[in-house]
């Protein structure tokens, strides 16, 4: 940056360091041991922690050039808002029961009860419905009388439906993945009578190991384990049920989506008029799921039927369907703020105010000096906005 080198003579430092960070945690060390200039630019809310100052008795000093990014939070859904966005499917299915998306965005499956059969739709703008149009069918009629509900394995080879007719989950492949008109029975299922009289949803676990259901005994969700992933015929029960009915009012789930890291369940309900956004306080594990603190929202608006729903894999986007409009209904489940920092404890600001992070694209420089041994860093916010 062009007041970079000016900065760096002034305050005595140099030896410019890129930052480490683990994304996952979206921790980042500065490692003083490796220079005394240090950059990072966010993309995510981070918090920084300090190593390797001198020996207490020696004072040690680095600064922190700092780039501020937005960092968008998905599945808000106490902030989701309709995008005025729809999809009519009614041409192809007049009773719609589920959808899913391919994960890029770019296809769109309506599963239903009228034709018994799997609809797919081309998306030329990715995740925009309004851009959908009908390519092919797929029919399950030989296996499921009443398909309910639908899941795609991640590459596309392989399709999941359950049945309320007949109370299965039938498995099938796709010899061309996403091509829903290559479809082939694989002659595997898992019937589900035993936990779910009238089941009206399923979903799995991004590795095939776990797979969900749910339906109308007592409004529960059922977890069975997979010992071969993505082969159904090997799923067990594992004794994880849990109801929501208590604290919804809602008989029977309609539709189940459960976020990538496996902490929230998401489901509507035809009853209630109502998308419900549950914890999991242990990711993927269904028994785990606490029905207080729940977040719902209000759909009636667009659709009084609803029986579906999904959303884009970063949580910003939300689809439903029902069977009052048959149409597909697009929301905005995603909100952006600046990403924010935390420093540790050890820190004591200048004024005793900690500044702001910068805004995105803006580039802030803090000064830290310690000098017994990293107990205390003293800081100061050098530059705002530098160029």
């Amino acid at each position: 940056m062009a007041n970079d080198k000016a900065f760096k003579i002034k305050n005595g430092l140099s030896a410019k360091r890129y930052l480490q960070s683990s994304t996952a945690v979206a921790a980042s060390d500065v490692d003083m041991s490796l220079g005394s200039y240090f950059t990072k630019t966010l993309s995510a809310n981070t918090t920084f922690t300090f190593s390797n100052p001198p020996a207490s008795g020696s004072a040690g000093s680095f600064a922190l050039e700092v780039t501020g990014a937005n960092v968008t939070q998905g599945f808000d859904l106490s902030n989701a808002s309709y995008d005025s966005t729809f999809f009519y499917v009614g041409s192809q299915e007049t009773l719609p029961r589920d959808l899913r998306f391919k994960p890029d965005g770019t296809k769109m499956y309506i599963i239903g009860t009228s034709g018994d059969d799997i609809n797919e739709y081309s998306l030329s703008t990715a995740w925009d419905v309004s851009s959908a149009s009908y390519t092919a069918t797929g029919s399950v009629s030989a296996q499921a009388a009443d398909p309910s509900g639908l899941a795609f394995k991640p590459d596309g080879t392989k399709v999941y439906v359950v049945d309320r007719s007949s109370i299965y989950i039938y498995q099938y492949s796709l010899s061309t993945a996403w091509d829903i008109s290559s479809i082939s029975y694989d002659s595997k299922s898992l019937f589900v009578n035993v936990y779910q009289n009238n089941p009206l949803c399923v979903f799995f676990k991004s590795d095939g190991t776990e797979v969900y259901i749910g339906g109308g005994i007592g409004s529960n969700f059922d977890q069975f384990t997979l010992s071969t992933a993505w082969d159904i015929s090997t799923a067990s029960h594992t004794g994880a049920s849990t109801s929501i009915s208590s604290a919804t009012g809602e008989p029977e789930p309609e539709g189940l989506y459960i976020t990538p890291d496996g902490l929230n369940l998401f489901t509507c309900g035809l009853n209630v008029d109502r998308i419900w956004k549950f914890d999991l306080t242990t990711a993927w594990d269904i028994t785990t799921l606490t029905t207080s603190g729940y977040v719902e929202f209000n759909h009636s608006a667009q659709e009084g039927a609803i029986r579906g729903l999904d959303f884009k894999p970063d949580g910003t986007k939300m689809y439903i369907v029902g069977q009052a409009e048959d149409d597909v209904f697009q929301y905005t489940t995603g909100s952006s703020s600046p990403a924010t920092i935390t420093y540790p404890a050890s820190v004591k600001w200048s004024g005793a105010t900690t500044p702001d992070a910068p805004a995105a694209g803006e580039k802030d420089v803090y000064v830290f000096v310690t000098t017994d041994g990293g107990t205390t860093y003293y800081a100061k916010q050098a530059g705002d906005a530098v160029a």
